[in-house]
């Protein structure tokens, strides 16, 4: 196991050397966002002493590497700085007021999108070639062809103008689990239907290509049934390369919902991020990409890890 822990150690290391080259390239590409905040918040008709005066007042007269290396060290201490739009407001306190309803949306979809992927993954590779193989390929492909806007709007004309469900995702202070399940049903529908595609076919893929293996073989000959042939020897052969995908998927559930939180004006970072991109609200949107960064490279460490404890070649080695 000491191997183990070795490969956790430098995964993470690359993982923190990985944030660290993205946090730069955040910084640098608010930086190069236009406009100016000062201008913006004074005016047209402010005077440029007035300008000066915000700037010198919020630190935006200080290079840029001093900016940088400014934030970069209280975000190492967990202060991602004020807000600049709220001026005073802490963006860790407008980012916790938000955090948890963008991860309930990431986990109800993928309460919804994980099983179904991997049951009609294991239908379709053992009807492989058959009617409903072609049918479920032909919808896979078209869900993943669909952007996540279009597939947003179709929802809410054919499930909300219905009036079966509500078309804004908005979050009541106070709501109980029934009540929020209830309400942030269509946008988790949304990614359940974009995720879900991609996750059956790389599923599909990886126990087909498992099935031509000697193994596979040998229990073909003994007289094994094909459910059993994939549910007991394929399936668990094929965790590493499924359970990969799911990362990414996972990954996208956290850091893809923008646009969805957008359409469905669901109370997230993703729409804290759109509204703050608009107010040139700089430090809150360095703070959320910074954190769907970090998400991205846990989930990708994490894969990693379970694609090796799946493997015995890398769990014995010698």
């Amino acid at each position: 196991m000491a191997h183990i822990w070795r490969m956790i150690a430098q995964r993470l290391g690359f993982g923190l050397l990985t944030l660290f080259v993205v946090s730069i390239i955040i910084f640098g590409a608010t930086e190069l966002l236009p406009g100016d905040f000062a201008q913006a918040v004074l005016g047209q008709a402010a005077t440029p002493e007035a300008v000066a005066n915000i700037r010198r007042e919020l630190g935006l007269d200080q290079p840029v590497y001093v900016r940088y290396f400014d934030w970069l060290f209280g975000v190492m201490q967990g202060d991602f700085g004020t807000s600049l739009a709220q001026r005073g407001r802490p963006v860790s306190e407008m980012i916790m007021s938000r955090l948890g309803n963008t991860f309930f949306l990431a986990i109800y979809a993928a309460a919804m999108a994980v099983p179904l992927a991997l049951t009609l993954g294991v239908l379709v590779a053992l009807w492989r070639n058959s009617l409903f193989d072609r049918v479920a390929n032909s919808t896979a492909l078209s869900a993943i062809s669909f952007p996540e806007f279009f597939v947003a709007y179709i929802l809410i004309f054919v499930l909300a103008q219905s009036g079966y469900f509500p078309s804004m995702a908005r979050m009541p202070a106070g709501a109980d689990l029934g009540e929020k399940l209830y309400r942030a049903f269509l946008p988790a529908l949304t990614l359940t239907l974009v995720v879900t595609a991609h996750m059956m076919r790389m599923t599909r893929a990886a126990i087909i290509n498992l099935l031509a293996s000697p193994y596979i073989e040998m229990a073909r000959l003994k007289g094994m049934r094909p459910s059993r042939v994939i549910i007991r020897h394929a399936l668990p052969n094929a965790i590493a390369p499924i359970a990969n995908v799911v990362a990414i998927n996972l990954a996208y559930l956290i850091t893809g919902v923008v646009v969805v939180e957008v359409v469905f004006v669901y109370p997230g970072l993703g729409q804290l991020m759109v509204d703050s991109v608009s107010r040139r609200d700089i430090p809150v949107v360095q703070a959320i990409a910074l954190i769907f960064a970090a998400a991205y490279v846990l989930l990708n460490l994490t894969a990693d890890v379970i694609s090796t404890l799946s493997n015995p070649r890398l769990m014995h080695r010698t």
